[in-house]
């Protein structure tokens, strides 16, 4: 879940200039492609994209797997519909795969943010369109269904000292079930403890309370995990063909298989895009393109990669700057 009051609403290519400028004309640069996670739809966001030949028959088949009409979805739903997790999720990974089919480029490393794996994976080659959007479907079911069971919530918290956030969360019995780097975590747990951190938050910080259905990444999802891993076990993923990174750990990934089971049981374990982040960076990765629906991913790049150049791809309005950055990967 993605905190998205600091969204970059356009790209920035501002910084390629200054890298080129300060390495070797034979460097081999490397572009990651992100995925956002659930909270960075918006009502409407796949219209303009139906402009593109070829898009509207890709959300159908899309759509048909994942069992949603996703063009209805995506065009004339309304905020609180696509708000729902069993819709939200298929919606955002529909989204990134069609978006990273529009780039018409080779990608040649990936990550995804929460259920932005889902659509990574597809990406990366582990998993075919088709069982993506199964296994998303049966995510979001499973989820919404945990979720249900209890009354629970996440709240952003927004700057602070790490350390002194951590501690007040443990102090009110909350987990930090996102830690997104660029000075965010976001805090999940009994909607009562929330309400106190947001009444007495940590020293330079604001809590941000998220319109999610519950505590996501933590043990209260533990019931989502068992019912997809029983659908996960029917997939036979590859190993991907794009250089590949777990929010577990940050770690890189080679196998499909690992990758798989990571996925699946991240639904219950924190999310670590901070670590992802800081693997990005020791992989001396030169540039960032985040699919739709974009924004949340560049902003945080934006406050802990600072430097490296990146594209928020909302629209097809962006696909050229997103291509011309994967243009420069050798």
């Amino acid at each position: 879940m993605l905190e998205d009051a600091h969204n970059d609403p356009h790209h920035s290519l501002t910084s390629f200039s200054w890298l080129t400028a300060r390495c070797p004309t034979d460097l081999v640069l490397v572009i990651v492609v992100v995925a956002p996670g659930q909270g960075s739809q918006t009502p409407g966001f796949l219209a303009p994209w139906l402009e593109l030949d070829g898009v509207r028959e890709h959300l159908d088949v899309l759509g048909d797997a994942a069992e949603l009409d996703l063009v209805a979805l995506g065009t004339t739903a309304d905020a609180e519909t696509i708000r729902r997790t069993d819709i939200a999720q298929p919606l955002i990974v529909a989204a990134g795969i069609v978006a990273a089919a529009a780039l018409q480029r080779s990608i040649v490393a990936v990550a995804g943010h929460s259920v932005g794996e889902v659509t990574a994976s597809v990406v990366a080659g582990v998993l075919p369109d088709a069982d993506g959007m199964r296994l998303v479907a049966v995510r979001g079911r499973a989820m919404a269904g945990a979720a249900a069971a209890v009354p629970t919530g996440m709240s952003a918290v927004v700057g602070g000292d790490e350390t002194a956030v951590v501690a007040r969360l443990t102090e009110l019995g909350l987990t930090p079930a996102n830690r997104n780097g660029g000075g965010q975590i976001v805090a999940a747990g009994a909607l009562p403890a929330l309400e106190a951190l947001r009444a007495d938050p940590p020293t330079g910080s604001r809590v941000i309370p998220l319109q999610v259905a519950g505590a996501f990444h933590t043990a209260f999802m533990a019931p989502a995990v068992a019912a997809l891993r029983a659908f996960a076990d029917s997939l036979t993923p590859a190993d991907p063909t794009a250089r590949l990174w777990s929010n577990h750990d940050g770690s890189e990934i080679a196998s499909g298989a690992g990758f798989l089971d990571l996925l699946v049981g991240q639904v219950a374990s924190p999310v670590r895009w901070d670590r992802c982040m800081e693997s990005f960076a020791a992989a001396g990765i030169s540039g960032l393109v985040e699919l739709a629906p974009a924004g949340t991913l560049t902003g945080l790049a934006k406050r802990a990669l600072k430097g490296v150049p990146t594209v928020a791809v909302k629209t097809p309005a962006d696909l050229p700057a997103a291509q011309d950055l994967l243009d420069r990967t050798a």
